[in-house]
């Protein structure tokens, strides 16, 4: 799989929500903090988006679609400036699929979800993208609507299978809006002759030479990497390289790998019986004590602890170091 999809399969989306809304006259609604991602596509009229931290609302117009990966407080209404009523207030009587008439509708009609992620570390994600991802292309939004519809229509007209499917649709948005970010990026940053933008590793997939290098760490995390192999990938002297990938990436090429190599070491104690002599070697390590040690460096317990589950304070800090990093 590609770095994209890797790091996706381990943070195991495990549910989510959609619902409609059809807004009428002066109106606002605020929703409470959630863990994960908030996303949702206007299909007609207009509305303002006022997120927890961000010094500015966002004006959505018709078929616009916009991300929200911290899952923070926000705000939707016709006007930034009305005090905004709680939304739990309105939604709770609505079933999934099913759409909310509200103040008397007719003037803004969007469809909006969240999904949570069963994975420990969804912080390697989302705490690099941006407080609001904004889908602008028309294209590319009409991608996405097509796939919030699709939901919408499994879950309010059930069919056999149709739980599956809904699952799997939402899956395939999420793929389809990150994406559709690191397409925006590249381009823009080829646009103005700069890097992509960001500082993260999602924002340097978008860079030809760093993502080569990341690329092959994903495809065989058990290879012995040096700093010269990996720049041979990127068609880049060994210093040159290094500079770069610490510039764009937030940390060293070797620390990178090492991280990703105990992410992936986590996940097999967590959802498999691999014990640590299979686990080790796979993983380019030539000793069970040094992958313990490497191990406990990076995920703040032992490979016992972690695959007994007593890891939860584990996965607070190693969700910050990744936002430290990035």
């Amino acid at each position: 799989m590609d770095p994209l999809s890797d790091v996706l399969s381990l943070l195991k989306p495990r549910s989510y929500m959609f619902r409609g809304l059809d807004a009428g006259g002066q109106w606002s609604l605020h929703f409470k903090a959630l863990q994960g991602i908030r996303c949702y596509a206007l299909l007609s009229g207009e509305f303002w988006l006022t997120v927890e931290g961000c010094p500015e609302p966002v004006h959505l117009k018709e078929g616009d679609c916009v991300l929200l990966p911290g899952g923070q407080p926000a705000t939707l209404g016709s006007d930034p400036a009305l005090p905004p009523v709680d939304a739990s207030m309105v939604f709770p009587t609505v079933k999934e699929g099913g759409v909310v008439t509200y103040n008397g509708g007719g003037d803004c009609y969007g469809l909006g979800g969240y999904f949570e992620f069963a994975g420990r570390h969804a912080g390697i994600l989302l705490g690099i993208l941006p407080a609001v991802v904004h889908i602008h292309r028309e294209s590319d939004k009409k991608a996405l609507r097509g796939s919030l519809e699709q939901i919408m229509q499994e879950l309010r007209e059930p069919q056999p299978g149709g739980t599956l499917i809904a699952q799997h649709l939402a899956y395939l948005m999420l793929v389809q809006a990150l994406r559709l970010f690191l397409l925006e990026r590249a381009a823009g940053a080829k646009n103005t002759q700069s890097v992509s933008g960001g500082v993260g590793w999602i924002y340097a997939l978008t860079d030809k030479q760093i993502s080569a290098a990341i690329h092959a760490m994903h495809e065989n995390p058990a290879q012995k990497w040096t700093i010269q192999s990996l720049a041979e990938r990127a068609y880049m002297s060994r210093s040159t390289f290094a500079l770069k990938f610490k510039k764009l990436v937030g940390e060293s090429p070797m620390d990178y790998l090492t991280r990703w190599r105990m992410l992936l070491a986590g996940d097999r104690l967590m959802n498999t019986s691999d014990p640590i002599s299979i686990i080790a070697p796979s993983l380019g390590y030539d000793s069970e004590s040094s992958f313990s040690t490497a191990f406990k460096r990076i995920m703040q317990c032992s490979p016992r602890e972690y695959s007994l589950g007593r890891a939860e304070i584990a996965r607070i800090k190693i969700d910050t170091q990744f936002q430290n990093h990035c």
